[in-house]
């Protein structure tokens, strides 16, 4: 079938359907000509191919049965950004290995057909798209790109979308600083993220339960890169890092580690994790307390409704304690105001009350 000729500025999205089962071992290539022979379609030039990570998993085998899923996200986790409980489990956003900034490491059970499981992410999701566009490109011979897409949640934005989690001959960024707008006005920050637009545009045809893996985003010449392809930003260098990154920690977990108590540590669990629904006062001062206590050695703490009576055995403990406390409570949406310390200088009481949370 031979697609219509788009007008310039247009692009489409092509479902590529039919395409069965993928098993460990099957090559990504065939798995595209499947879809393309069964769609009636063929590849052109400015074709961007996007195909769902979880087809690369289990083309690679990257399955575990482990019935720890912790466990599995642990040994898939760079570092913990933020965490919370849900029920008797604990739900983190951590740096995979994968390379995004994500929950549960990207571990996902869902869609692993008979095998069950748990399917992993690739560690190279560019590497992978570099071997699909060499093989495409040497079967076609047209221009294209590759995305590899998966799925994830935004930072002040509900809901989830799918993004690039690799690419390969698509401009992944496209920056504009340095030009003008439509007014003429300089643009001095503007940098789109092509490849997420495209990743999310082409889960627009593929969609989470309609068994259709792979999509074609057509009308994107402009989009392609020229040789070297690998000298071009890819999927991996559109994750924020180092002086970049200004969210490295969650509003509740940056107090915390503050305070020497990392997320995803030990101590993390000894302390309490914040639920991610209700919450009563009662658990988040215990929390805050614990925090507030864990490296001053002589504090004790008696909770009280609306009060916690501090004591230690120096004024020095105490005067830390009380200040850990108040920075504590506050992670937890609480203020607390200390009264003026025992004559003895060795306890005091802190009234706890809900603070205003941006």
């Amino acid at each position: 079938m031979t697609a219509p000729v788009l007008p310039p500025g247009a692009v489409s999205v092509l479902p590529l359907t039919g395409i069965p089962e993928v098993r460990e071992g099957d090559d990504l290539a065939d798995v595209v000509a499947g879809g393309l022979e069964h769609a009636g379609l063929s590849l052109q030039d400015g074709d961007v191919v996007v195909v769902s990570s979880k087809i690369a998993s289990k083309s690679l085998g990257l399955v575990t049965h482990d019935p720890d899923k912790d466990r599995v996200v642990h040994a898939e986790t760079e570092y913990v950004v933020a965490e919370r409980s849900l029920g008797d489990r604990v739900t983190r956003v951590v740096r995979a290995k994968a390379g995004p900034i994500m929950a549960a490491a990207g571990v996902d059970g869902s869609n692993t057909g008979d095998r069950g499981g748990w399917l992993l992410l690739p560690h190279d999701p560019d590497g992978i798209c570099a071997d699909l566009h060499e093989a495409l490109v040497a079967r076609h011979g047209v221009r294209l790109g590759v995305v590899l897409s998966d799925t994830a949640g935004r930072p002040w934005r509900v809901g989830q979308v799918d993004f690039a989690l690799g690419a390969h001959g698509v401009r992944a960024l496209d920056d504009l600083r340095g030009g003008v707008d439509a007014d003429g006005k300089p643009l001095e920050v503007t940098t789109r993220c092509v490849a997420d637009e495209v990743a999310a545009a082409a889960d627009l045809a593929k969609g989470k339960v309609s068994a259709v893996p792979v999509a074609l985003v057509r009308g994107l010449v402009d989009a392609l890169v020229e040789e070297p392809l690998t000298s071009h930003p890819r999927g991996r260098d559109l994750v924020r890092t180092g002086p970049g990154d200004w969210f490295g920690y969650g509003r509740v977990e940056a107090v915390r580690a503050a305070l020497g108590v990392e997320p995803g540590s030990e101590d993390a669990l000894a302390v309490g994790i914040a639920p991610a629904g209700a919450d009563t006062r009662v658990d988040a001062v215990a929390r805050a307390v614990r925090a507030a206590l864990h490296a001053v050695e002589s504090g004790t703490a008696d909770i009280g409704p609306l009060t916690v009576a501090l004591g230690a055995d120096s004024a020095h403990d105490l005067g830390r304690a009380v200040a850990r406390l108040e920075v504590a409570l506050w992670a937890e949406g609480l203020h607390g105001e200390a009264d003026v310390p025992a004559a003895d200088g060795l306890s005091v009481l802190v009234h706890v009350s809900a603070a205003e949370v941006r």
